[in-house]
């Protein structure tokens, strides 16, 4: 272009700048397709049969999100109390019990569900615990932690706990547990507490808006560039307009 003249700074920093920009489009987009992939595993497997949970030293990202059952003994003597919020923002804790299984003879950390923060003594629902053998179905998932260093941390000594923090846990508890947590599903409870089927899934997909974003922002920077260089040629070709 005859009267195309950006300069050689201008240049240096918009190619770059361009090539990153795109780069990073086309990295969201791979992001998108992989998170549509990872929803519709996880939907297939919450969908699925339950299946026996193996005992011993499972992989816990092969088994989050996948339905399983358990059959044992619950020690409500050994609840573990996980701060959470339920519908309409009401405060309550996530009820966690030790789960020996009778045939494995190892123990899981089941979460029973929610109850609001008046029931959170298990003295206030003793109808719902549970005693004896009984077999349960729900939802394993592997554990979490902070994911900020500034947060606050949990509070083993009052056993109000804030993270999924399940090796923090068996530590608390004196115990040997699965390395996995398995989020009961809804069932009829003697007084209708813990509250189950508290598995969420947290996993938006918004890769696609950050992808138009990115582009967005490539393709701004080479109008500019453009009009820059036009204008800059212009000037240097007619110096006195």
């Amino acid at each position: 272009m005859k009267n195309f003249s950006p300069g050689l700074l201008p240049t240096l920093i918009t190619i770059p700048c361009v090539l990153i920009l795109l780069a990073l489009t086309v990295w969201q987009i791979n992001r998108y397709s992989w998170k549509v992939d990872l929803l519709d595993t996880i939907e297939t497997q919450l969908s699925a049969a339950p299946e026996a949970l193996p005992s011993g030293d499972i992989d816990p990202e092969l088994w989050h999100y996948r339905r399983v059952s358990l059959t044992g003994e619950f020690d409500h003597s050994h609840e573990i109390h996980l701060f959470a919020h339920a519908e309409a923002g009401r405060a309550g804790f996530h009820i966690i019990t030790p789960f020996k299984r009778s045939a494995e003879g190892d123990i899981i950390l089941v979460n029973r569900g929610w109850v609001p923060e008046s029931k959170k003594a298990p003295e206030t629902r003793a109808e719902g615990l549970i005693e004896g053998e009984t077999t349960v179905t729900g939802v394993a998932r592997k554990p979490w932690g902070k994911s900020w260093s500034f947060l606050p941390k949990s509070n083993a000594e009052d056993n109000v706990w804030l993270y999924g923090e399940l090796t923090a846990m068996a530590d608390h508890l004196g115990i040997e547990t699965a390395p996995v947590f398995v989020e009961l599903d809804v069932n009829d409870i003697p007084g209708g507490l813990p509250i189950g089927g508290q598995t969420r899934i947290s996993l938006p997909n918004n890769h696609i808006q950050y992808a138009f974003t990115w582009l967005g922002l490539a393709a701004a920077m080479i109008v500019i560039y453009v009009v820059y260089g036009l204008k800059r040629g212009k000037a240097t070709q007619n110096p006195d307009v």
